[in-house]
């Protein structure tokens, strides 16, 4: 059973950082695209960022861009999203979740989701 878990959220103050974890078991997904996706209370599913198999395609959406950085470590299974520059409307559920290919940034195209780790952001 493939299953993906998130880790690393917590509350930070504005300005701080944090690193989310996605531990992939159950399969190998590195020719998966991975991708980050958020959703606030009372607020639709948003996308955050991707990455594809290899790693050379990066996307971002603009109200994070220049501040998350979106990685993935095959060998171990793993993605990852650093966040700096941390803003009180980032604070969200946030979700990783797997396509087998092409890579899309639309949520309901995603095969694979993990329960999520809340960010809280105090200003």
């Amino acid at each position: 059973q493939a299953q993906l878990v998130e880790s690393g959220g917590g509350l930070v103050q504005a300005g701080g950082s944090l690193r989310l974890s996605c531990a992939a078991s159950g399969r190998t997904f590195s020719s998966y695209t991975m991708a980050w996706f958020r959703q606030a209370p009372g607020k639709e599913r948003e996308f955050v960022a991707l990455i594809n198999w290899s790693g050379g395609i990066t996307r971002y959406a603009d109200s994070v861009k220049g501040r998350f950085t979106i990685s993935r470590d095959s060998a171990k299974n793993t993605v990852y999203l650093q966040m700096n520059s941390l803003k009180p409307e980032d604070t969200a559920v946030y979700y990783c979740a797997a396509r087998s290919t092409p890579y899309t940034t639309r949520w309901q195209d995603f095969d694979y989701w993990g329960r999520g780790t809340q960010v809280t952001v105090s200003s």
